[in-house]
């Protein structure tokens, strides 16, 4: 049976600016792809982002130049093999997943060989000033896992200070977004480190980490854009305690699977991350971070309206998606 394939971009607005060391965006922007063989829809959603040379045209050139092999019947491990990692490959996989639980009456755990449980995600504080950052982390009193980014080229330390000063009570992940450097990386680590801080996500610019092979962490350090597929995990094994694996890097759940067993195999703890995306490009996620060390997948929580129906949110606890969002 043929399948055809549609794409287009949606936006959805931010709750609030989204500020991190290299960007400040109000608009979440994002690539969904419908895959239809008559009576069944399966969907699936990506987020094109800048700094991994993505666009959404260009995203939707790549899904668009798919069709003729998903029509004529491509599987996802075909897939994986034909196209590039990144949103474009990412959205298919996720749709490809969701049509086949469509067809079948199965769920996407009976496909994947996952039971998923609902799971305690992170809630992003986004960079700001520190008393502006202190009054958000106060205000997400809900939420007892805060993901607080920093990479501002100066005052982090009084950021996560006073972060800390708001909310003694929570569990506190730092994101530096790239966005330290040699001269500044033990004393922020330093002041993470004392304020009980549990884990510090990619410090320093992507091929540019090669020092954390050679000094102490006094916290564990989380690797993000310098891991994106099961082949980049074994250079980083003395740089990194962990890495975050998300999707729209990974290419899909396909290869974020076997990803995750890998790292763990390499001692890697493991978090599950997100782009700014809507409980469409959450939901498969919710599979994959079965088990995870630590779960980031608040995207929906940060926008001004998601999709309906959406992900089931209880303050920081993600239930799995129904089937009529996906899977």
């Amino acid at each position: 049976m043929m399948i055809n394939l549609a794409v287009a971009a949606e936006e959805f607005p931010i709750a609030s600016s989204f500020n991190i060391s290299r960007e400040r965006r109000t608009i979440a922007r994002v690539v969904v792809v419908s895959l239809t063989d008559g009576d069944h829809v399966g969907r699936g959603e990506s987020v094109p982002y800048p700094r991994y040379g993505e666009s959404v045209e260009g995203v939707i050139a790549d899904i668009e130049a798919m069709a003729e092999a998903i029509g004529g019947g491509m599987d996802r491990f075909a897939l994986r093999e034909a196209m590039k990692a990144g949103a474009a490959r990412n959205a298919i996989d996720c749709a490809l997943i969701d049509l086949e639980a469509k067809r079948t009456g199965r769920h996407a755990g009976d496909i994947l060989g996952i039971t998923p449980q609902p799971l305690l995600t992170a809630y992003t504080i986004v960079l700001d000033e520190p008393q502006v950052m202190a009054e958000k982390a106060r205000a997400a009193s809900a939420y007892p896992l805060l993901k607080v980014k920093l990479g501002a080229p100066q005052d982090d330390e009084a950021r996560i200070a006073a972060v800390r000063k708001a909310r003694p009570d929570a569990k506190l992940i730092v994101d530096a977004n790239e966005g330290w450097n040699e001269r500044n990386l033990l004393i922020n680590m330093r002041a993470c480190a004392n304020v009980g801080v549990e884990l510090i996500e990619q410090p320093l610019p992507a091929g540019r980490d090669g020092v954390l092979a050679s000094i102490s962490h006094p916290v564990p350090v989380c690797a993000d854009e310098s891991v994106h597929l099961t082949k980049d995990l074994e250079k980083l094994v003395k740089r990194y305690d962990a890495v975050n694996v998300k999707l729209d890097k990974t290419g899909g759940v396909t290869e974020a699977l076997d990803m995750i067993t890998a790292a763990r195999g390499l001692g890697f703890k493991v978090m599950m991350g997100c782009m700014l995306t809507t409980s469409l490009g959450i939901a498969p996620a919710v599979y994959t971070a079965q088990g995870a060390d630590y779960v980031d997948l608040d995207g929906p929580l940060l926008l001004a309206h998601d999709r309906s129906p959406g992900l089931i949110f209880e303050e920081s606890k993600v239930f799995p998606p129904l089937p009529e969002l996906w899977g």
